[in-house]
C-alpha cells in the first residue's frame, strides 16, 4: 500500500534534462520527489492505530464473552422452559385423558340403562298390539250381534239396553282398541327417540374413545420417539370446534336426552300397565252387563216405534230448518261481496295518487279496516256454512238410520239365542293384558 499522493508523483513522466551524475549509479528519487514525503503517516498515527486495533480486539473479545455466557444461560432457560411446557403439557393431556375417562364411563352406564330401558318398552309395545289383537274377536262377535239383530221384523225390533250395550260394548272395544293403538304408536315414537338417543351415546363414546387413544398415544410421545415429525404451520391451522366448556355440555347434554328418553319410556310403561288393567276391567264389566241385559230384555215396543217416527219427524224438521240455513247463509256470503269489491277497488285506484298525494289518510284506513272486517265477516260466515252442512250430514245419517230402525221391526228370540252362543267365549283377563 502506498500513499494515493506519491503514487501520483512517481508516475510523472520524467523531465527530459538530464543532470550531471559523476558517480555513475542511477539517480535517487528522494531529492526530487521529497514533497512526498509530507504525504506518509506519522509516528503516532501509527501508535494511535496500534492502540485502536486492540482496543476494537479487547472489545470484541469481551463482546464475544459476553454473548458466550448470555448464550449458555439463555440455552439453559430455554430448556428448563422447554422442559416445563412439555411437562405442562403431559399433565394436560392427563387431565383431558381422566376428563374423557370419566365422561365415557358415564355414557357407558347411560348407554347400558337407555338399552335395558328400549328393551323393556318394546316388550311393552309388543303386549299391546297383542292386547289390541285380542280385541278383533269379541268386536267382531259384538258388530255381528248388531248385525244378526238388525234382521229382526215387526214389533220385536226395538233399541232396547241389549242393543244399547252392544253399540256401548263395540264402542267401547273400539275405543280401548284404539288407546292400546295410540299407546303402542306413542311407544314406537319414543322407540325413535330412544334410538336417535341411542345413536348419539354410541356417536359421541366413539369419539371419546377416539379422543382417548389419540391423547393416550400423544400423552406416551417422547423425544426419542420414532414417530414424531415436523409439521410446519400447523399451529396456525385452529381446526378445533369447542372449547371444554361446550365439550362437557355435549356429553351432558346427551346423557340429559337420554335420562329424559328413559323417563318418558317409564312413564310411557307405567300408562300401558294402568292402560291395560282399565280396558281389561272395562271390557269385561261392558261383556258381563251386555249378557245380563241379554238375558232380562223387556219386549216393550208399542210407543218405540212411536218415539222413533216422532225423532224422525224431528230430524226431518230440523233437516229443513238447516237446508234453509244453508241457503241463507250462501245468500248472505253472496251479498257480502260486492261491499268487498268496491273496498278493494277504492283501495286499489287509491294506490294511483301521485306523489305526496299518496297520503295514509282516514279514508285510507277506514278503507282497509272495511277490506278486513268484509273478509273477517265471509270467513266466519263460511265457517258457520261448512259447520251448517256438517251438521245436514249428520242429520241425514241420522235420518237414514232412524228410518231403517223403522223399515226394521222383527224381534226374533232365535236371533238373541243365537248371539247369546256367539258370546259364549271371551278372551281372559292375562289375554286381555298382553300376555300370551
Amino acid at each position: 500500500w502506498r500513499p494515493s499522493l506519491l503514487h501520483k508523483v512517481v508516475s510523472v513522466p520524467p523531465s527530459s534534462d538530464k543532470q550531471f551524475n559523476p558517480t555513475g549509479r542511477p539517480p535517487t528519487v528522494l531529492p526530487a520527489l521529497r514533497s512526498t514525503l509530507h504525504a506518509r503517516y506519522s509516528t503516532r498515527d501509527w501508535h494511535h492505530a496500534n492502540m485502536v486495533q486492540l482496543k476494537d480486539s479487547e472489545d470484541s473479545r469481551y463482546c464475544a464473552g459476553r454473548l458466550n455466557t448470555d448464550s449458555m444461560r439463555l440455552m439453559q432457560d430455554k430448556d428448563q422452559l422447554t422442559y416445563q411446557m412439555q411437562e405442562d403439557s403431559r399433565r394436560n393431556l392427563g387431565e383431558r385423558i381422566s376428563n374423557i375417562h370419566f365422561w365415557r364411563s358415564e355414557l357407558i352406564y347411560e348407554l347400558e340403562c337407555l338399552l335395558k330401558e328400549t328393551q323393556a318398552l318394546e316388550t311393552a309395545k309388543k303386549r299391546l298390539e297383542c292386547a289390541a289383537d285380542e280385541l278383533q274377536g269379541p268386536l267382531k262377535v259384538a258388530l255381528e250381534c248388531l248385525y244378526h239383530r238388525e234382521k229382526r221384523q215387526g214389533i220385536d225390533l226395538v233399541h232396547d239396553d241389549v242393543e244399547k250395550n252392544l253399540i256401548k260394548e263395540a264402542d267401547v272395544f273400539k275405543d280401548c282398541q284404539e288407546i292400546l293403538t295410540k299407546l303402542a304408536h306413542k311407544i314406537s315414537q319414543q322407540l325413535s327417540i330412544n334410538r336417535d338417543a341411542q345413536h348419539a351415546l354410541e356417536q359421541d363414546l366413539s369419539d371419546k374413545n377416539s379422543a382417548h387413544f389419540i391423547d393416550e398415544k400423544c400423552f406416551n410421545l417422547r423425544n426419542t420417539s420414532d414417530s414424531i415429525n415436523f409439521y410446519h404451520g400447523v399451529e396456525k391451522a385452529d381446526g378445533t370446534v369447542s372449547v371444554p366448556e361446550t365439550w362437557a355440555k355435549f356429553s351432558e347434554d346427551n346423557i340429559r336426552c337420554s335420562q329424559h328418553a328413559r323417563a318418558n319410556s317409564v312413564k310411557l310403561r307405567e300408562d300401558t300397565e294402568v292402560g291395560l288393567e282399565c280396558t281389561s276391567e272395562e271390557m269385561w264389566n261392558h261383556f258381563i252387563s251386555t249378557n245380563l241385559a241379554f238375558n232380562n230384555r223387556i219386549a216393550e215396543v208399542a210407543d218405540a216405534k212411536n218415539k222413533l217416527q216422532a225423532q224422525l219427524a224431528k230430524i226431518l224438521q230440523e233437516i229443513f230448518q238447516t237446508e234453509d240455513t244453508i241457503m241463507l247463509l250462501e245468500r248472505s256470503i253472496k251479498a257480502k261481496e260486492y261491499p268487498l269489491k268496491v273496498a278493494q277497488t277504492c283501495l286499489a285506484r287509491r294506490t294511483k295518487r301521485p306523489n305526496i298525494e299518496l297520503c295514509r289518510d282516514a279514508p285510507q284506513f277506514q278503507l282497509i279496516t272495511e277490506v278486513y272486517t268484509i273478509d273477517d265477516t265471509l270467513q266466519t260466515l263460511k265457517r258457520r256454512l261448512q259447520e251448517a252442512h256438517d251438521t245436514l250430514q249428520v242429520l241425514l245419517l241420522n235420518k237414514s238410520k232412524l228410518e231403517h230402525e223403522i223399515s226394521v221391526k222383527a224381534n226374533s228370540f232365535f236371533i238373541d239365542k243365537k248371539c247369546m252362543d256367539m258370546r259364549s267365549v271371551f278372551p281372559s283377563a292375562p289375554r286381555l293384558m298382553g300376555y300370551i
